[in-house]
């Protein structure tokens, strides 16, 4: 059974040892020394942190939307890189 963070953890701070997490698992992975059974664990365990990001960059992309427009966050413009709010 997954963890689940502490309370007292922010999502950011969750998202990056996750991420850290998961590039380590990977790296560990594709080194090929593992047996099939540590294989499955370990994939069993980067699904696991896989999610636990997408969450993080869900709820992210909430809080950025609330702050844009906090009456209609589903009506918030898509974030675009070129974009500088400028009209």
């Amino acid at each position: 059974m997954a963890k689940k963070p502490a309370p007292d953890i922010s999502p950011v701070a969750d998202f990056e040892q996750s991420m850290l997490a998961l590039e380590d698992l990977v790296g560990r992975m594709e080194t090929g020394d593992m047996t099939l059974e540590e294989s499955l664990a370990a994939y069993e365990r980067g699904v696991g942190l896989y999610r636990r990001c997408q969450g993080a960059l869900e709820q992210a992309e909430l809080r950025v939307r609330l702050l844009d427009d906090p009456a209609n966050p589903g009506d918030a413009r898509e974030f675009d890189a070129g974009d500088d709010g400028s009209a």
